[in-house]
């Protein structure tokens, strides 16, 4: 007895399909992945760590920082020992920070910190840390027109603060000590005059006991800083306001003994910024 008819028709679709596919393997849709696979295999097959080192420095110093990156990469991946490929770790970490990528650049300083802690440049790494962080949160708007970076989020801040206080304390002799100073006397008087914002934002919402407790943070944190002043004046104005006048008197002989003129010089005025009374005239804040 034959089998059905309708058994011998699905076993022949059934074949059909499977021939189908075995052809179609050939066709460029279904290998296209693999022949570029081995395209980009093949273009990098016989390169050296020096070629590579040399290409990626080429694209990084032409700004081309993805390609910079890509090639930084692999040259790592495929030599993972030797100068090249710890030279390559750090330099990917540039390409990131350069190519605006924070998160990867500061996760690659760390990596190679963590890998080369003895590594002679190791104090670039800090510094380089530092920077990221510096340059964190800083727009389009904050390169091109006046700002006052002290009212910035101060995360970022304080950690490029601590990134350059750390090479200044383990690498005093660094190359990099100069600008890492500098960077960090401003940072540290930002950080300073946010708190001071702080305050002045208290004072504006009645806040007294909280603006007196914010400035008395500054006074003990940030000495010789510009804020210091302002901090004193703030807390004599929220002791008069809250009716102890003893208070207020003492802070206010405070003030006089290092203030001797009874006013702010020029470089410790603090002016508001346009955004600011934009803010206050919309009234956004109250």
């Amino acid at each position: 007895m034959g089998f059905p008819r309708r058994i011998v028709l699905i076993a022949a679709l059934l074949g059909s399909a499977v021939s189908g596919l075995t052809a179609c393997s050939s066709f460029p849709f279904w290998s296209a992945g693999k022949e570029e696979d081995a395209d980009i295999k093949d273009e990098y097959a016989d390169w050296g760590p020096a070629q590579f080192y040399a290409e990626a420095k080429h694209a990084m110093m032409d700004g081309s920082y993805e390609k910079a990156i890509k090639l930084y990469e692999k040259l790592e991946a495929r030599y993972p020992f030797g100068d090249y490929a710890t030279q390559a770790q750090i330099d990917v970490a540039f390409c990131y920070y350069k190519n605006n990528e924070p998160e990867s650049a500061i996760a690659s300083v760390d990596r190679f910190i963590k890998l080369n802690p003895t590594e002679p440049h190791v104090d670039y790494a800090y510094y380089l840390r530092g920077l990221i962080n510096y340059n964190r949160g800083i727009g389009f708007i904050d390169r091109w027109l006046p700002t006052d970076s002290s009212q910035r989020d101060p995360g970022s801040a304080r950690d490029a603060y601590n990134d350059f206080e750390t090479l200044l304390n383990k690498f005093p002799n660094s190359q990099y000590r100069d600008d890492a100073k500098q960077r960090a006397i401003a940072l540290r008087n930002n950080l300073a005059m946010y708190d001071i914002h702080v305050a002045d934002y208290y004072m504006r919402r009645r806040a007294y006991v909280a603006a007196i407790r914010r400035s008395a943070e500054v006074i003990q944190k940030y000495q010789r800083t510009q804020a210091i002043p302002h901090a004193l004046k703030i807390m004599e104005d929220a002791y008069r306001q809250l009716d102890m006048p003893q208070m207020a008197d003492d802070i206010a002989r405070v003030y006089a003994l290092n203030y001797a003129e009874g006013r702010l010089s020029k470089d410790e005025q603090y002016e508001r910024t346009v955004m600011e009374e934009v803010w206050d005239f919309i009234g956004f804040d109250k």
